[in-house]
């Protein structure tokens, strides 16, 4: 009986490691302007938020001619149109059992017109579109009566035109205007911008994110725009104005989270805080080409510092390191402002090193071979080394899973993604004690991904862009996914399946 007995405390111990802590969230994420477009009944300049840059840039003959701004030329009604159908997709979402979603709201959808000079609440309701209000009012009603909690993104890549000439800008960074990212501007306004949506609807939300992936923006905005990803104004090498955006954007997360603590004040979901809000961040583990090589695995110790380390250390320790050199001071107006970090993570980066900085007026530790810069391989294990340097970095800042997922037409398998890499966080959680409290994954439906259009799937339901009545089909990954959460755990079968080493 002895032995039977040691048996069962084994089996219950491997059991216990695939399952996940009580209270952790499952969930799926979105974003307005990838999902909002193409409805199919509604009128599209109602459906279609026309006041973003990135609006703009997409739909610019102009801009779609210029070739480095690696533009599909797909329209606007190529889009799923959750404006329309977003009931629907959230029982959807529903049906797997999830017990939280992400959306973003639009800046440019709530303040179609300028609100520099506009101060107060009331006076800032005054000039907001009601109708975009309203819209986020009945997601959240309709979140809340299927028991689904919010998290609400207040920026997710676009702005405003009145605060970025998408196409001017792509045209001559030096000439445009308003310049977006580089206005003195900006950090105010997008400040103003979430303390209002705090306001109105902080009863209704708690979980906040400040920003979504900042360095998707500078990267391919002002540095390295591709095909994979190109961002409004879709600059090459512009260093200098690289650098004016990252620190715009970190001194926007400090003023967006003063902002949101002082307008919302409403515990709405009786957990005894008014507010939790943090920024979401791509995290990536950078790996030396050659490992062998000190050139290549220095040149990825300092790729990884920039990528990984600047901007998370401002905005969740309050070192700010200008020069991006390695050496920060600590600055009282950005300690303290960030209660979790959202990552977002998908693949790996290879590095080859350089003796020399690639960039030096950047950064003079970009010791990097940018034409043999490797990026985009699936990398599952990558998961728990990024939660375990998270935790070794920021030990009291709990994690949320803000983003993961894959292109079902890229071949590795959105099952055993999903499986994978819940179970290599399940390891981080009960082997290595980090404090992760929930996943979503990217996306609950297919959407318009950004330069690239329709033409990457996501997600959990297909949703084919040709179709007009943008009928919704469940792939294998929503059922696999659906098991998960109804066990709250990885199976025997999946893990059988789809094994780790």
């Amino acid at each position: 009986m002895r032995g039977f007995a040691l048996v069962l405390v084994i089996l219950g111990a491997c059991t216990n490691e695939r399952a996940f802590p009580e209270g952790f969230v499952f969930g799926t994420a979105v974003a307005g302007f990838q999902v909002d477009m193409g409805c199919p009944t509604i009128a599209a300049e109602i459906c279609e938020d026309r006041g973003s840059d990135w609006y703009q840039y997409i739909t610019s003959t102009v801009a779609i001619a210029r070739g480095q701004t690696h533009l599909s030329g797909s329209p606007p009604s190529s889009g799923p149109g959750f404006y329309e159908l977003y009931a629907q997709d959230l029982d959807r979402a529903k049906s797997l059992g999830s017990t939280g979603f992400r959306f973003s709201i639009e800046w440019s959808r709530v303040f179609p017109n300028s609100t520099i000079g506009v101060e107060g609440h009331a006076a800032l309701k005054a000039i907001a579109s009601a109708d975009a209000l309203r819209y986020y009012h009945d997601i959240l009603s309709a979140l809340r009566a299927r028991g689904i909690s919010p998290l609400v993104t207040l920026h997710h890549y676009t702005l405003p035109t009145w605060m970025h000439d998408g196409v001017g800008c792509t045209v001559s960074l030096d000439r445009c205007s308003p310049r977006g990212w580089l206005e003195p501007t900006i950090v105010p306004e997008i400040a103003k911008y979430a303390g209002f949506i705090a306001q109105e609807l902080g009863a209704e939300v708690d979980h906040w994110a400040t920003l979504n992936e900042p360095l998707a923006v500078v990267i391919p905005g002002y540095l390295m725009p591709s095909a994979a990803r190109t961002n409004p104004p879709a600059q090459l090498l512009r260093y200098e104005e690289a650098k004016v955006a990252v620190f715009a954007m970190i001194q926007a997360h400090a003023r967006m989270v003063d902002a949101v603590r002082t307008a919302d004040t409403i515990d709405a979901d009786g957990d005894g805080k008014a507010t939790f809000i943090g920024v979401v961040y791509p995290v990536a583990p950078v790996l030396p080409k050659d490992p062998e090589s000190a050139l290549d695995r220095r040149g990825a110790e300092n790729i990884s510092y920039i990528y990984n380390d600047v901007f998370l250390n401002a905005v969740i320790s309050g070192v700010l390191d200008d020069d991006m050199d390695g050496k920060g001071e600590s600055r009282a107006d950005l300690v303290g402002r960030s209660d979790y970090l959202g990552l977002n993570y998908y693949f790996k980066i290879v590095v080859k090193g350089e003796a020399s900085s690639f960039l030096p007026d950047f950064s003079p530790l970009l010791t990097f071979d940018p034409l043999a810069l490797e990026q985009g391989a699936v990398f599952p294990e990558g998961m728990r080394t990024m939660l375990q340097k998270i935790k070794a970095s920021w030990p009291d800042v709990p994690v949320y899973i803000t983003e993961n997922g894959w292109d079902e037409a890229h071949g590795y398998g959105q099952e055993r993604f999903l499986a994978e890499h819940l179970q290599y966080i399940l390891r981080a959680i009960h082997e290595d004690g980090v404090d992760v409290r929930g996943y979503y994954w990217w996306s609950l439906i297919d959407n318009y991904e950004w330069n690239q259009g329709p033409a990457l799937k996501f997600g959990l339901w297909a949703v084919d862009p040709n179709d007009t009545t943008k009928a919704r089909t469940e792939r294998p990954v929503a059922g696999a996914y659906r098991k998960i959460i109804t066990d709250r755990a990885v199976s025997d079968e999946l893990s059988l399946k789809f094994p780790i080493p």
